[in-house]
């Protein structure tokens, strides 16, 4: 392990903001100089953070930076971002490749330019960045390649529901089982590093909603996780697949990760790809007319227990229909109107627009409406399919919290 990352250079690809950043400043508090290859050059509408204003806070914590305007999809851009930080530094140490494209859809809803964005972002631009780093990293005494990319598990639940997403970020995976082995007696390290938990990132805003964000923690345990990672000696961990969680435990003996937490003490919702760890839910279930459906493929008693929501302001408020797929019901058909009338709910195909279709079991569906599992959760474990606006689908867990209080 070398002592620190002082005068080391890291090249991070999209590090204007989320984990890229923090990665960043933490390797800046060690006074080491970070290449900021991000496309983000003006302010974004919606979306805090320049590579500027990134560079600028590097700096404020002790490192050196050059921002770089960089769209990794484009060659003759990421090649100048590394002659350019390798002319300002010296040399480049390690590579973190961290941009990375999302679209949680299934094969029809994916249209074509969504599947080449996320697989020119992240399966190639992985390639690319590493690829070109190499020349530059042979040249370092502790040169590193860590990639933000999941353990490649092939259980079929991680490709049903969004299967252009995975094969690209699997992409970034491949290159980690590849390269290990060809750069190994270059003595170059090539490991990947995955969260536990969902993380509170633009991403969880764009898929999600407030609660998911809560239910996160911070860019600060990945950041603190692959610091880890990159001040060991790269002859000696390459090839691996390491979760944030696993590292700190290993590395640093920690066992409690609550200053992590977004808001501690609520349940955490776990990351896609991984199995061997459930998110926890520790809502209680509702009252006895939800009991009997929570347990059975009958979901008719938690529709009637819907039904007590229904009022011209919820309607105002929700402004969008529902279509319930319920895969093992009697009645696999159902529908939420809460953007007509007084609202209704009743079994069968809603006449008109559906604005979201949520498909799943009655088990699912029936934990959900008794508040004993989120929708959030149901999706992020693959328990729970949606196609349409995801923001109106996530609107419904305040939907089942006003439910769980009235009955």
């Amino acid at each position: 392990m070398i002592k620190n990352l002082a005068g080391k250079t890291i090249f991070i690809t999209g590090a204007s903001r989320g984990i890229g950043k923090a990665i960043a400043m933490r390797c800046a508090r060690d006074g080491a100089n970070v290449i900021i290859a991000a496309k983000t050059a003006e302010p974004h509408p919606k979306l805090p953070g320049t590579i500027y204003t990134a560079a600028k806070e590097i700096e404020q914590a002790g490192g050196q930076a050059l921002p770089c305007i960089v769209d990794v999809r484009f060659e003759d851009q990421v090649s100048k971002a590394f002659e350019d930080g390798a002319k300002k530094f010296g040399g480049i140490d390690i590579l973190v490749n961290n941009a990375s494209a999302i679209s949680l859809t299934g094969t029809l809803d994916t249209n074509m330019k969504k599947y080449d964005l996320m697989n020119q972002v992240n399966a190639r631009g992985t390639f690319l960045c590493s690829k070109l780093a190499i020349p530059y990293l042979k040249k370092s005494s502790n040169p590193h390649i860590l990639n933000l990319s999941p353990p490649l598990n092939l259980n079929p639940k991680w490709f049903k529901n969004n299967l252009a997403y995975t094969m690209a970020k699997y992409g970034m995976s491949f290159c980690v089982l590849g390269m290990s082995e060809e750069l190994k007696e270059d003595g170059i390290a090539v490991n990947a590093l995955w969260p536990r938990t969902a993380i509170a990132t633009d991403a969880i805003d764009f898929i999600g909603s407030v609660e998911m964000r809560k239910q996160s923690r911070t860019t600060d345990i990945m950041a603190d996780a692959a610091y880890q990672i990159l001040v060991k000696d790269a002859k000696s961990i390459s090839g691996k697949f390491l979760i944030d969680e696993d590292v700190l435990k290993n590395e640093l003996g920690m066992s409690n990760f609550d200053k992590y937490a977004v808001e501690p003490g609520n349940p955490l919702l776990m990351d896609f790809f991984l199995d061997d760890v459930e998110g926890q839910e520790s809502l209680p279930m509702g009252k006895d007319e939800l009991s009997s459906a929570a347990s059975g493929s009958d979901v008719t008693a938690s529709m009637n227990a819907l039904k007590k929501l229904l009022s011209p302001e919820l309607v105002q408020k929700i402004n969008g229909v529902y279509a319930f797929k319920i895969t093992d019901a009697n009645i696999t058909d159902w529908y939420l109107d809460l953007k007509n009338g007084d609202g209704k709910i009743d079994s069968g195909v809603f006449n008109g627009q559906v604005n979201c279709t949520m498909t799943m079991n009655s088990d699912v569906f029936n934990k959900m409406i008794s508040g004993s599992m989120k929708p959030t959760m149901a999706f992020m474990s693959g328990k729970l399919k949606i196609k349409g606006e995801m923001g109106l689908a996530m609107k419904l867990e305040k939907l089942m919290s006003s439910l769980k209080s009235k009955l």
